[in-house]
């Protein structure tokens, strides 16, 4: 036997809508308006969640909440639910909201309304309730149609309505009303579609069986289409009146369930007919039903699957998979809720949800968890396609570059990606974190990889800090000039001078430009990490480079001797330098002054250097002070005991009468004595060695 299961057998997406809703909502103070479908499991199940069915809003307690079935209702029931203050949930079929617009528009123009359909059907009582008393319903295209000549009349059909029964009605119709009359074809697309599949299933099958409740108008109209095209036609309430007796000689059946079908009882049924060995299925569900095997599926790890919850206990919820001989777990741990609570699953018994299977291996694993992560790993995986930067740990290498894995991407990043310039030794990249973004993403059956770089960020941060070093520079040279007074941080130093950050860019204090009195090291002046003030000496925007100095900031230290010092006091320093004419004595750093030979010792000497060393440190009484000049003469035996004197006998010429004496020393002609009267006619005066020997190599 070969059996074929209609593809749009089950639930509709209205019916699927108003289902939920009565399964989800809290239950307390609820009513339903109605059975929610024509299907005594469902409604059962409703009633077991403790809601409560009515038949008018007057059963309904004020203040209460109300759900209105898919069927719809008419306008006085709003009006009622308001008057109570009733909140509605309002589950009308969208194709029935659009029909009901269309019947209260056409009233409202004075236009009479048909319906066709059937009188007594909630549906056709709930459009009848919007059009004014305007509304005929007509069941079949036997009706008297008289009342309608030389009325403007609207045609529409109840959503679930036969479309040949329609075609039939509307042509008497047009025959009546000519061209004055309005269609709105308002049937259903599914129902459209699940009954000409019925149609076309009926007529190549020696037999069909029609599931759904025995009161389901739209159930029902599937059993009227098979029995026009097939001569053994079941109808069956649920998987309870089936018998394998009354089928199992026929070679092909079709099976066929209406839009209130829980897909369940569908599959119920097809159980039933698998314990049969003579059983075989066909068309959308015969490679599934073919591949049972002892209660095994060939499942596909990966693969997602809707599977109908059967039952729910402290383990998880049980699931039954289409076709599946058994049910299958679904462990607690894999399902997609904040809190797993037994009692929350048994009140969805019947419903469908999505799973995927992460094991197809025996047992079957499922999970919804895992659908979860793979809609958020495929969320990211557009955002990366769209440029958007990701992040993995480096996990191995090969000769071509570098291996990682994303979900259930794996990555590779080629060598030349890894970053600027050459990479040597990709070993040491294992286990680093690696910033890419993906230059190629592939995907197939058999394998998704992201080929991906790292190098594309660092050139575009490279280029970034460029050009914002570019701009930074541009205003900074657009807004500094020599004479300026800058505050900068002295970032590092060398034996030339002082690398100083002026607003972020680097200016260069020459060593020459910290101090007056010179100085061999820079942190003999500044200290690293500190800020100071600083004068701009040069600016050279062509080259980015910027003089500055700190000394020029600094007072010299002649201009504070007049304060310190006068003429008479006795000062303390060191020997500095020893030349023919004197030594130059250090009174304090960047003031040097001259002590003359003569000035040393009362006691005629050829050279200083007999009585002074460089280094040596004295006392000396200032003779002459000239700061405007830097010109200080100090005297150490001024500060001596005067020695004894002594009368010197004169031997005279005895031809001449004249005294002799000692003939005068003429002036050396030599460097040292030139050095001196400078120094005594005030030219360098008491300038410090280190500015006299600049002077010098200057010359």
């Amino acid at each position: 036997m070969n059996v074929t299961v209609a593809k749009s057998s089950g639930f509709c997406s209205g019916v699927r809508h108003a289902v939920d809703t009565a399964m989800h909502i809290p239950p307390e103070n609820v009513y339903l308006l109605g059975e929610l479908i024509h299907n005594p499991s469902v409604t059962q199940a409703v009633r077991a969640r403790g809601i409560v069915t009515v038949e008018s809003v007057e059963e309904v307690p004020r203040g209460a909440t109300l759900i209105l079935r898919s069927h719809g209702v008419g306008r006085a029931v709003y009006d009622a639910c308001e008057r109570k203050e009733i909140r509605v949930v309002d589950c009308t079929c969208p194709f029935v909201r659009r029909t009901q617009e269309i019947v209260r528009d056409s009233a409202a123009a004075g236009k009479t309304v048909v319906v066709i359909g059937e009188r007594r059907h909630p549906e056709v009582v709930g459009l009848c309730g919007w059009g004014e008393g305007r509304v005929l319903v007509v069941e079949d295209e036997n009706a008297d149609f008289g009342a309608l000549r030389g009325q403007k009349a609207v045609v529409v059909a109840q959503t679930t309505c036969s479309e040949e029964k329609f075609q039939k009605i509307l042509e008497n119709i047009e025959k009546v009303c000519g061209e004055t009359v309005e269609i709105f074809k308002t049937i259903c697309y599914t129902t459209k579609e699940r009954q000409k599949e019925a149609a076309d299933l009926a007529g190549k099958c020696d037999a069909m069986i029609v599931i759904g409740g025995l009161n389901s108008s739209n159930t029902n109209k599937l059993y009227e289409i098979c029995r026009e095209r097939c001569a053994n036609v079941f109808r069956l309430a649920d998987a309870g009146d089936f018998e394998f007796q009354k089928i199992k000689k026929f070679k092909n059946v079709g099976i066929v369930s209406g839009a209130s079908t829980p897909h369940t009882q569908t599959q119920e049924v097809l159980f039933k007919m698998e314990n049969n060995t003579e059983v075989k299925a066909t068309n959308e569900m015969e490679e599934v039903v073919a591949q049972m095997d002892n209660g095994q599926s060939k499942l596909k790890k990966g693969q997602l699957v809707t599977a109908i919850i059967s039952s729910a206990s402290d383990e998880g919820v049980a699931v039954l998979l289409p076709f599946f001989k058994k049910e299958i777990l679904l462990e607690k741990n894999e399902i997609e809720c904040e809190e797993y609570k037994t009692e929350d699953y048994a009140a969805k018994i019947g419903e469908e949800i999505e799973v995927m299977v992460v094991s197809a291996s025996n047992p079957v694993r499922l999970s919804q968890k895992a659908i979860a992560q793979l809609k958020e790993e495929e969320a990211k995986i557009e955002a990366i396609s769209n440029g958007e930067e990701f992040d993995v740990t480096c996990t191995g290498f090969n000769k071509g570059g570098l291996t990682a894995s994303m979900g259930t991407y794996a990555v590779f990043v080629p060598a030349k990606e890894i970053r600027m310039g050459y990479v040597k030794e990709l070993d040491k990249y294992v286990g680093k974190k690696l910033r890419l973004k993906a230059l190629e993403i592939k995907k197939s059956e058999r394998k998704k990889e992201i080929i991906a770089s790292q190098r594309v960020i660092l050139e575009e941060e490279k280029a970034a800090r460029d050009a914002a070093k570019a701009e930074q520079e541009a205003e900074f040279f657009a807004n500094i000039h020599v004479g300026d007074v800058v505050e900068g941080k002295v970032e590092r130093a060398t034996n030339f001078g002082a690398f100083v950050s002026v607003n972020g860019f680097d200016c260069l204090a020459h060593i020459s430009d910290l101090s007056w009195a010179g100085t061999k090291n820079v942190t003999d002046v500044l200290e690293i990490g500190k800020r100071y003030q600083f004068k701009v000496l040069k600016v050279d925007a062509e080259n980015k480079k910027v003089s500055i100095g700190y000394k020029q900031l600094q007072p010299q230290p002649w201009d504070l001797v007049a304060d310190k010092y006068k003429e008479g006091d006795v000062v303390h320093g060191k020997v500095v330098r020893l030349v023919p004419f004197g030594a130059f004595v250090e009174v304090e750093n960047g003031v040097d002054a001259l002590v003359h030979v003569s000035q040393i010792s009362h006691e005629w000497l050829e050279n200083p250097t007999s009585v002074l060393s460089i280094g040596e440190e004295i006392d000396a009484k200032i003779l002459v002070l000239d700061p405007a000049n830097k010109k200080m003469n100090l005297s150490i035996k001024a500060l001596l005991p005067e020695p004894e004197v002594t009368k010197v006998r004169t031997r005279r010429d005895d031809d001449k009468g004249e005294r002799r004496a000692r003939k005068p020393r003429q002036p050396r002609e030599n460097k040292e004595e030139d050095e001196f009267r400078e120094w005594t006619e005030g030219g360098v005066g008491g300038a410090s060695i280190a500015e006299m020997l600049q002077n010098k190599n200057n010359d």
